[in-house]
C-alpha cells in the first residue's frame, strides 16, 4: 500500500509538534523540517501526499520558501500555506501554492482543505489489492499438523490485541509468513508492514536504518533520513533475527517499546510513534539471556505472546500439499503449464528431511520447474533409506572425499571453545568447593549464567557420579 506522507515545514517547535500530532492521528506519516534546504532534502527522499508550510516570519524567509517551491518537483503534492501576513510576499507565494490558511489556524479548516486537495486514498489507489492477503490465507489453509493448527489459532488471537509477539523456529520455517498473517488479521492491516533484518547490517548502519538521522549527524549525513520506525507509524514493524541485535541497540529498542518514543541520530527532539513490534529468531533467546548476550528485560518485553513454528520434518503430512501449492504457483509464473510432480517423486519429497525447511522445499520445486525436471534426474535428491535411514547424505555419484562430511573450521573452533570453557568452570568449582556464588564472581559471569553452563556441560551429573555412597 502506498504511504500517506505529509511534509511539514515549520520553524516553531511547539506549532510543529501540534501539527505532527494532528496529522499522525489521521494516518499520515510525517516529515518535519524547519528550513527550505531541509525541505528540498526531504523531497529528494520521496513523494508526499501534500506539503504544509508556514509562511509566518520575515519577508526574506518567505522569499526563500517561495523560491524553494518554484523549483519543486512532483514530490511535494498539493502545497498548503499557513500565514499571519497579507502582504505582497504572500501574494507572490500564493502563485505556487494550492491553498492558503490564516492564523489563528482552525484545525477544522485545515482538515477540510486537506480533504479537498488530497483525494481519498481509495480514489488514488483504487481497490486495496488482496493478492497478499489471499496468499497468506491460502498458505495457512495448508497447515494441518496439530502444532501448526495451534500456531494458526494463536496468530488469530494475537492479531486481535496490540501486543508484541515473538516468533521462534528454525531458519526457513515461515516465520515471516506468521508475522505478515498477524499484521493482515489485525486492525493495522491498512497501515505499513516494515521488515528489518537485524543480522544483515553492522550496528551503526542498523541504528540509522531503524531510527533515522538528522542532517550533519555524522560524516556523510548530507540530508535528513527517515528511519523505519517512522515509516511504520500506525502499522507493524517486523524485526527479523532479533537475537543478533547489538546490545546498545537492545537498550534503545527497549525504550521505544516502553514509551513509543525515540530520537533520530543527532536529533534534539523526541519523536512519538504508534508501531506494533513483531520479532523473530532462530536462536535460543533464553540461553542468550543466561549468557548475557541478550537483555532479560527486552526478552520479556518481546515475549508477551510466543508463536513456535515447528520444522518441516515434524509436519511431514503437509509436504505434499505445500509442494503442490508451489508447483501451481511457480508453473504459472515460469510458464510451465501442465508441469506436475509424479507420485513416486512426491513420495521421495515427503521422506526428505529438509534442513532448510519450507524454504528448501520451495526452492527445490522452483528448480524442478525451471529445469523441467519432474523426475529429479538433473537434481539428485538424497535417498532417506541410505546410510541407515539417514537423509541428507551425499549422493553415491559424488567422489568419496566429498561424501564424507568433515567438520568445518567454525565447528572445530566452537568445540574447542566449549571444551576450554568447561575445563575452566570445572577447575573454578573445585577451587571454591562448589560454591557457585564465589565461582560466578571469580569467572566474572552472572550466577544464572553459571548455573546454565554447569547444566549444559553436564558438570552436575559428573559431580553426582563421583560422590561416595553413604
Amino acid at each position: 500500500m502506498i504511504e500517506r506522507r505529509a511534509l511539514v515545514v515549520e520553524v516553531d517547535a511547539a506549532t510543529q509538534l501540534g501539527l505532527l500530532g494532528f496529522l499522525r492521528a489521521r494516518g499520515y506519516q510525517c516529515v518535519a523540517v524547519s528550513s527550505a534546504d531541509e525541505a528540498l532534502e526531504a523531497l529528494a527522499d520521496g513523494a508526499f501526499s501534500f506539503t504544509l508550510i508556514d509562511f509566518s516570519g520575515s519577508g526574506a524567509e518567505a522569499d526563500e520558501l517561495v523560491q524553494c517551491l518554484r523549483l519543486r518537483n512532483k514530490n511535494t503534492g498539493p502545497v498548503v500555506a499557513i500565514t499571519n501576513r497579507r502582504d505582497d510576499d504572500l501574494a507572490a507565494a500564493s502563485l505556487v501554492v494550492e491553498a492558503t490558511l490564516h492564523k489563528p489556524l482552525s484545525l477544522d479548516e485545515l482538515q477540510q482543505t486537506i480533504d479537498k486537495l488530497v483525494r481519498p486514498q481509495a480514489e488514488v489507489l483504487g481497490p486495496v489489492p488482496e493478492q497478499l492477503g489471499g496468499r497468506i490465507r491460502r498458505e495457512m489453509e495448508l497447515w494441518s499438523s496439530p502444532k501448526m493448527l495451534e500456531a494458526s489459532q494463536i496468530i488469530r488471537e494475537a492479531a486481535r490485541v496490540d501486543v508484541t509477539v515473538l516468533i521462534t523456529g528454525e531458519t526457513g520455517t515461515g516465520k515471516e509468513l506468521v508475522a505478515r498473517a498477524i499484521h493482515h488479521f489485525s486492525s493495522r492491516r491498512a497501515g505499513p508492514f516494515v521488515k528489518v533484518n537485524c543480522a544483515a547490517m553492522p550496528r551503526e548502519l542498523l541504528e540509522s536504518e531503524l531510527f533515522g538521522y538528522e542532517r550533519g549527524a555524522f560524516t556523510g549525513a548530507h540530508k535528513l533520513k527517515i528511519g523505519k520506525f517512522e515509516a511504520a507509524h500506525r502499522g507493524t514493524m517486523f524485526l527479523d533475527e532479533i537475537g543478533d541485535l547489538h546490545p546498545a541497540l537492545q537498550a534503545k529498542l527497549l525504550h521505544v517499546l516502553q514509551d513509543g518514543e525515540f530520537s533520530r541520530i543527532g536529533g534534539k527532539s523526541t519523536l512519538s510513534v504508534d508501531v506494533r513490534v513483531l520479532a523473530a529468531t532462530n536462536q535460543d533467546l533464553e540461553r542468550a539471556v543466561a549468557e548475557g548476550r541478550f537483555r532479560e528485560d527486552l526478552y520479556y518485553r518481546l515475549n508477551v505472546i510466543q508463536v513456535l513454528v515447528p520444522p518441516l520434518r515434524e509436519r511431514a503430512a503437509e509436504i505434499p500439499h505445500l509442494a503442490s501449492y508451489f508447483v501451481e504457483r511457480y508453473a504459472k509464473l515460469y510458464r510451465r503449464d501442465g508441469f506436475s510432480v509424479p507420485p513416486s517423486v512426491m513420495e521421495r519429497l515427503t521422506r526428505h528431511r529438509y534442513p532448510g525447511n519450507v524454504r528448501e522445499l520451495e526452492n527445490l520445486v522452483k528448480r524442478m520447474i525451471v529445469l523441467d525436471d519432474p523426475f529429479l534426474v538433473r537434481i539428485p535428491l538424497p535417498d532417506p533409506t541410505a546410510n541407515g535411514g539417514r537423509a541428507n547424505v551425499a549422493p553415491a555419484t559424488l567422489e568419496p572425499a566429498l561424501a564424507v562430511q568433515e567438520p568445518s573450521l567454525k565447528d572445530i573452533s566452537r568445540r574447542a571453545s566449549q571444551a576450554a570453557e568447561r575445563e575452566a568452570i570445572a577447575k573454578m568449582l573445585e577451587q571454591t568447593g562448589w560454591n557457585r556464588v564465589r565461582a560466578a564472581r571469580a569467572l566474572r559471569i552472572s550466577y544464572r549464567a553459571l548455573l546454565y553452563k554447569i547444566k549444559q556441560a553436564g558438570l552436575d551429573a559428573e559431580r553426582s557420579s563421583i560422590r561416595p555412597a553413604l
